[in-house]
């Protein structure tokens, strides 16, 4: 029997009671758009990432968007990014007009390179967007130090896949000028959907993006700005709210379980994703490097066989996709990106991953590299 990739159905069955009552007292009360458990999870992720305040939307597409609405994005404005990541990144700039400048990633993490920032900077820039990828925060405090010495460049972490992680002594979505996340089902805290928020200590930003979520108004039928129907569904609060109840344990379990599948393949020849020192990675996915993708085409196959999943985040960087690659701004080269999606692979892993489980896994990953590598040519 194949193993789960992120085994959803062990977290329900955890917390079966608390998410059916959770979802039972909305049916109840029939408050279905921004009913009472909206402003009741908006308080606990707040109080999680340590921000002033939370607005829950549609998505973490719907994030993103919604975030730049706010800062006022113009067609022909630049956003410094990376082309390392999930199209939401690029789509959501192009979408309001603006140009996705890209810059390489570091090749150990897969994150952007904060180095690279600077030179990218230009008068159209109106943002910059590093992606805390994997589970891991970018370099925070560097990049939010370019952006304060060039005019005080608003600064939005797309954390998509990092809530929960740590970077010095604070939280991801509490970092910068926004933090947006996303609570698709696989990510380190899912809904039975979509759904997304936005962090942000900035009162008149805040307040934009709450009317920004309900087509602009800033009282009903009173539209004050161009806005977007994002508003986060009540029964998909109440899902993240039931999943809040052991959110903290989940991180220790993911913390535990990437730190035990380091250690079990440093033997192995390929690279294993570095984690700095000042942070914590929540392992959204648990991705390795091969040495080459010939090499991950075999490997892939060979855990197909042996009934371990896999997949790619993410195969072509965004600079060579058909539709952003007319559309975005190359600042330096991205030799490490194009590597990187040659070579990366995601392995399982959730909090009710078990040890046997990750054993099995280790055991058939470390016999099809071994294979792989004996079939390749002298």
């Amino acid at each position: 029997m194949s193993l789960p990739f992120i085994d959803l159905k062990a977290q329900y069955a955890a917390l079966k009671t608390t998410i059916d009552a959770r979802i039972q007292r909305v049916l109840d009360h029939g408050q279905y758009i921004m009913g009472p458990e909206v402003q009741e999870l908006e308080t606990a992720l707040a109080a999680h990432a340590g921000t002033k305040h939370c607005i829950t939307v549609a998505s973490g597409t719907e994030a993103l968007l919604i975030a730049m609405m706010a800062l006022d994005l113009q067609p022909g404005d630049e956003v410094i990014t990376t082309p390392f990541t999930f199209a939401a990144t690029a789509e959501t700039i192009v979408l309001l007009g603006a140009v996705p400048v890209f810059v390489d990633i570091e090749p150990d993490s897969c994150n952007l390179d904060a180095s690279l920032i600077e030179a990218a900077i230009t008068p159209r820039t109106k943002a910059i967007m590093p992606v805390s990828l994997y589970g891991q925060v970018c370099d925070m405090d560097a990049i939010n130090a370019i952006a304060a010495k060039h005019g005080n460049i608003p600064v939005i972490e797309d954390a998509a896949q990092s809530f929960g992680a740590s970077y010095k002594d604070r939280k991801s979505c509490g970092l910068s000028t926004w933090g947006a996340t996303s609570f698709f089902p696989s990510k380190p805290l899912g809904c039975y959907g979509d759904g997304g928020a936005l962090f942000t200590d900035d009162d008149a930003l805040a307040q934009a993006a709450r009317e920004i979520r309900v087509h602009g108004q800033s009282q009903r039928y009173t539209h004050t700005r161009v806005g977007v129907g994002g508003r986060m569904d009540t029964l998909q609060c109440a899902v993240v709210l039931g999943k809040l109840e052991r959110f903290d344990w989940e991180i220790a379990q993911r913390l535990a379980l990437g730190e035990r599948y380091q250690q079990l393949l440093g033997e192995l020849p390929l690279q294993r994703l570095a984690v700095r020192e000042d942070r914590d990675c929540v392992w959204a996915q648990f991705t390795v490097q091969l040495q080459s993708a010939g090499q991950r085409e075999t490997v892939v196959a060979a855990l197909k066989q042996a009934g371990v999943p896999t997949a790619i985040h993410y195969p072509k960087p965004l600079h060579l996709q058909p539709a952003y690659e007319q559309r975005c701004r190359v600042a330096t080269a991205l030799p490490h990106a194009e590597a990187a999606a040659q070579r990366v692979m995601s392995l399982p892993m959730s909090p009710d991953l078990t040890e046997a489980q990750q054993d099995q896994v280790v055991a058939a990953l470390s016999a099809a590299v071994s294979a792989a590598l004996n079939a390749a040519p002298a």
